[in-house]
Formats: C-alpha cells, structure tokens, sequence
C-alpha cells in the first residue's frame, strides 16, 4: 500500500454530514480511488520535478471530474458547491499540497470564470478543451504590489481597434509555466484606480508578448509551477474579453468565494489526514516503558485537534450547502478562510511535533505537509484580510 494514504476502512475518519446523498458518496469513493493509484505513488516524483504530468489533467478529464463546475452541453456535469467540497477534501488527503494546488486552480479558480461570465461561444471555444484537460488553465491577478488587495493591480490593457494591447507583471502564478490558458486580470478604465476599471480576459499562453520570466521556487508546494508574468506589449483580440468591460473585480470576488470554500475543504481533508498519520504512529511509537498513545498528554492533544477539524469541516459543508440551495455566502467563506488555514497550521505543526525527530525529516508526509499548509494562511486573502471582511459582516 502506497505511504501517502492508508486503508480506506482503516484509521481516523469523520463523518459525513447527514445531507450527503448517495451521488456525493459515489463522487468520493471515485476521487479516493484516483488519489490512491494515480497521485500517492509519483508524487515524490512529482515533488522533485516541480511539476505534475499532463496526463494527470488527461486522465481526470477522461473520468469526468475535471468539469464539475461547468454546463453540460461543453463536457461538464455542473454538479455545484458540495460536489467541489468533496472534490478538494479528497484530493487533500493525498498529502500533496502541490497537486491539489495545481488541479484546482484549474477546476476551480480559473476556468470557472469563463462559465460564470463567458460568452456562449467563449464557453464553445475555450471550455471542451479545457474539461477534457487538453489544456490546462490559471488565474494571474495577484501583483507584487497587489495580493490581497485585489484593487491595487496595475497591469493595464488598452484598446486598440480590434485588439487590446497589455502592458504589465503578474506574480506566483500557479500553472503558468507549463499552463497553456491564463485568466488574466487587468486594468482597462483609463486613470481610474481601485476596484473600478478592472476587466478580466483570456489570454493563450503562446500569445507574442507573454512571457515566463522566471519560475519561482517555494517553501512548499512543491509539486504545482508558479511563476512571475511579464506582458510587453501583448496583443489579444477584443473578444478575449471575459465579462463586461471595467466589471471584473466582481468576477473575482465571487471567485474568491468559491476558492475560499475550497480552502476549508483543503484544510478539513489534510487536517484529517495529518491525524490518522500520526494516530498510527503514536499507537506503535514507545517513550518510557509506554505506547505515545498511552501518554495522557498525546491522547487530548490529539482529541483537541480531531475536535478543531471537525468544526471547520461541519462549517464548509454547511457553507456549501447553502450555496447550493441559492443563499448567500460571503461571510461564510471569509469565516472559512480566516480559520481554517489557522487550525490546520496548528495541527500539522502538532502532529510533526508527536512525530518527534521522525516528522522533521524531508520525505515524511507530516513534514511536507507542514511545509504546504503554510501557505493557505496567506493565499487566497491573508488571515488578517478575512477577518477584516468578516468584522464588515457582522
């Protein structure tokens, strides 16, 4: 059995809510079953290469779970908010942060934009290839001088009869080295600033004027390519742009829901993880004449921790629940991301502490897993961001 996962029937497992039908349960088990055979045992491999192989996009698109949040008529099967719950909690528990990263951006982060404010022939040009895997997408709106506020992107484009000209850098862009597609952010209203006067557009990657100018190495996630954008004088033509002129910052917020979403799933399926990691390993590792897991101490730590993954797993699929029956959840998922980047922080940090020396080694999922949970307390709007647009909330 491949070191990254585990018996499905064995270890810590949480249950699912009482709202979970049938469908979802057969979604999960299919997922489950792709993590175990095609990602846990090359992902190593994958780690060293910083990349994963297109024919992981080929073979998810081949089974249908690459189109999740797209209509049918173009390969999708529009399946809604808790279907890319379960999605991303199970790919989570692959303990690579890296692939589910570089998936996901591409099923949820970016070519979901070209569903929710294409054109019907935008959706018939660009989405078949893009739900088969064919092509794979990324999202390019975070800016060296502009992460978390969205608003202070400076990349401008500017239209020039049939064609806008783009001028500009985009910064940790993932796919972007090896991706073929970009949904790409930039500001169109003349001197406006702010959240006015951005528009978003689909941008090729072979397009002249696009350029990889580097790609950049990480902390963790190592497995998913991120790089810095240059765009020198990049054409596109005028029915590259997605959505209304000068409204995209609201295409991006709405997309910043779903990825928030996302988040907690990722963070509910690698805290899951974690903890069946390490309760195997206390139950074998003996300290004093003891199992770990006979020591007071191990047991509530670890009873604290299982505790926390279950609140931020019960809220995001309540979240996304309600997302699927229409209401509205911009509190919610700020609430997600805000806390749930938090307890995972603090549980893979624990687990690697029960680990001992074990799960300071590279290699060890606890340690890569440490290592790759860093990050979500700042992408996708740091912690002190969300908690500012929940206090707006309240």
């Amino acid at each position: 059995m491949a070191a990254g996962m585990g018996s499905r029937e064995a270890g810590f497992r949480l249950n699912d809510p009482v709202f979970i039908d049938e469908s979802l349960l057969l979604l999960r088990d299919q997922v489950r079953r792709f993590v175990e055979r095609e990602i846990v045992p090359h992902g190593d491999a994958w780690e060293r290469a910083g990349k994963i192989p297109r024919e992981v996009f080929h073979k998810l698109g081949a089974i249908g779970l690459l189109g999740m949040q797209h209509e049918e008529e173009y390969g999708g099967t529009r399946s809604g908010a808790l279907a890319s719950v379960v999605f991303g909690e199970e790919l989570s528990r692959s303990t690579y942060g890296g692939v589910t990263a570089s998936i996901t951006v591409h099923t949820d982060m970016s070519a979901s934009h070209i569903t929710r404010v294409g054109t019907p022939e935008q959706k018939a040009r660009w989405l078949p290839d893009l739900i088969a895997g064919r092509k794979v997408c990324a999202i390019a709106v975070t800016e060296a001088g502009a992460g978390s506020d969205v608003a202070g992107i400076r990349t401008r484009a500017v239209r020039d009869g049939d064609d806008w000209v783009i001028n500009g850098t985009k910064m940790f862009i993932t796919n972007a080295v090896y991706g073929d597609i970009v949904i790409l952010a930039a500001r169109t209203a003349g001197t406006e600033t702010g959240a006015r006067g951005i528009s978003l557009f689909v941008v090729p990657t072979d397009t002249p004027g696009f350029k990889v100018a580097s790609k950049l190495e990480k902390h963790g996630w190592l497995s998913s390519d991120t790089a810095e954008l240059v765009f020198e004088d990049m054409r596109i033509p005028a029915g590259n742009l997605l959505g209304e002129e000068n409204h995209g910052f609201y295409a991006i917020m709405r997309g910043f829901e779903h990825e928030r979403l996302m988040i907690g799933a990722f963070c509910a399926g690698e805290g899951a993880r974690a903890i069946e990691l390490t309760l195997d390993y206390v139950r074998t590792r003996k300290a004093f004449g003891k199992t770990l897991w006979e020591q007071q101490a191990t047991r509530q730590k670890l009873a604290d921790l299982a505790s926390k993954v279950a609140a931020i797993r019960a809220l995001t699929y309540q979240t996304a629940a309600a997302i699927d029956a229409g209401q509205s959840a911009s509190r919610d998922t700020a609430m997600i991301k805000s806390l749930a980047p938090e307890i995972l922080h603090d549980v893979v940090h624990d687990c690697l502490q029960l680990h001992g020396g074990t799960g300071y080694m590279r290699g060890t999922p606890i340690e890569r897993m440490a290592r790759d949970a860093r990050l979500l307390r700042i992408g996708g709007g740091a912690t002190e961001v969300m908690l500012e647009e929940v206090a707006k909330r309240l």
